[in-house]
């Protein structure tokens, strides 16, 4: 009897250890996505200028330039009245409308937009070619103010849209070519124009991010423009805007997932979509549906929908604040991969997603190098942040059907960060 018990004992021993063999080995493990993107508040910027020597748009002569925008965008840019002392012609803030409100583009005369604007640093002479420049300077530089017939020393002027006629032609796609025509010859305010500057900024919310790029009604010149006022000099203004031209984009809710296999879940370049819930993530961030897909997959061990508690989206970087950040704590075990995907939140259709083999759910640190952006081919692309199109800009996206490809970069439209200065991945 005894005997029995001893050998059932060593029987119950070995299977124990049996079975701690078959166990894999669980650890814990932390993954923190973060968007490290050093926003800039403006999509596009640029300077337009005449074709002689020197380039300045004399009467008769016109300038044109192109750009993209979304809905809510506006155009503004800035040309000396080169007769003049320091007045300037821009749009009246925040810019030139762009787009009916049913959505469809402005296009034709939009002169009407346009003012007259004195900078406030010189005594104006009568304008016309016998102003001596730069002139005097005003004992106290004023504010800026818009010149509505008459300045403050009693000269007068024609409006803005009498002098220069200002149109817009829709090439497609959310593309736009602006032309401006010196109409000045003539009248009692002739005048050449001279080199200007151009700029668009984000929207975000529906909010201009920065509604007056080139100068304030009523508050002092700054940042370069008084050289293009006083001497059609658009060289300082043009450097201050192209450091405050770049990337600008939120991230979606990062999709998560912890698998035991050989390949991705959810994708493979060179593949159309599946049909799974990819397209609406890269689309319009809505990782939901293919996280539910997932869910019910052979391999797939968990699957997260990680969302930034205070925005929901992970904002960019905006005037050095830290941009938004998502961690998961995850259970895994030797041969478990971590996939993610996420939206590059201004475009059509794009989606930064692990590649190849994904991750090693056991390795620690930084691998963000793992990650790519892709092209989903499932909407028209735009200019990532100014597509009329762009779901998270309140457009519609237009359906194509192409292969997941990776983003070019540059790409058509830009030249965008290295994947890793817009977004980061860590194991911990």
């Amino acid at each position: 009897m005894l005997k029995s018990v001893a050998v059932l004992a060593v029987a119950l021993v070995w299977a124990s250890c049996n079975d701690d063999d078959d166990t894999p080995m669980m650890q814990s493990s932390t993954i923190t996505i973060e968007n490290v993107l050093d926003s800039k508040p403006l999509v596009e910027s640029g300077t337009f200028k005449g074709t002689g020597t020197p380039p300045v748009i004399l009467p008769g002569q016109s300038v044109s330039f192109s750009f993209s925008a979304a809905k809510n965008q506006r155009l503004t840019f800035a040309t000396m009245y080169g007769w003049s002392n320091d007045l300037f012609f821009a749009p009246e803030n925040p810019g030139i409308k762009l787009y009916n409100d049913d959505g469809s583009p402005v296009t034709g005369d939009v002169s009407s937009q346009v003012k007259l604007w004195d900078n406030g640093t010189r005594v104006n002479q009568a304008p016309g070619a016998a102003v001596v420049h730069p002139g005097m300077a005003e004992a106290a530089a004023m504010n800026i103010k818009m010149v509505a017939g008459m300045d403050d020393y009693g000269n007068t002027y024609l409006a803005a849209s009498d002098l220069m006629e200002v149109s817009l032609a829709y090439n497609g796609n959310s593309r736009f070519t602006l032309t401006i025509m010196n109409t000045s010859g003539g009248t009692e305010n002739e005048t050449p124009f001279s080199p200007g500057v151009w700029a668009i900024s984000y929207v975000a919310g529906g909010n201009l991010l920065m509604p007056e790029p080139i100068y304030s009604n009523n508050k002092p010149s700054a940042n370069g423009l008084t050289a293009i006022a006083e001497a059609g000099d658009n060289t300082a203004m043009s450097t201050y805007l192209m450091d405050l031209t770049g990337i600008f984009t939120p991230l979606s809710p990062v999709l998560v997932v912890v698998y035991n296999g050989m390949e991705n879940p959810f994708y493979r370049t060179g593949e159309k979509d599946r049909g799974m819930g990819l397209k609406e993530l890269a689309q319009k961030g809505n990782a939901d549906m293919l996280a539910a897909a997932l869910k019910d997959m052979n391999g797939v061990k968990n699957v997260y929908v990680l969302k930034d508690m205070a925005n929901t989206v992970l904002l960019p970087r905006i005037n050095g604040a830290a941009g938004g950040k998502v961690s998961q704590q995850l259970m895994v075990g030797e041969g478990d991969r971590v996939a993610l995907a996420t939206m590059y939140g201004f475009s059509n259709d794009w989606f930064f997603a692990t590649t190849g083999a994904d991750l090693d759910a056991m390795e620690k640190g930084d691998v963000t190098s793992m990650v790519g952006l892709f092209d989903n081919g499932t909407a028209i692309n735009q200019y990532p942040g100014a597509g009329i199109t762009q779901f998270n800009l309140a457009g519609t996206p237009l359906e194509e059907s192409k292969a997941i490809e990776a983003v070019p970069n540059p790409n058509e439209f830009t030249m965008l960060p290295a994947v890793a200065g817009i977004v980061k991945v860590t194991l911990q």
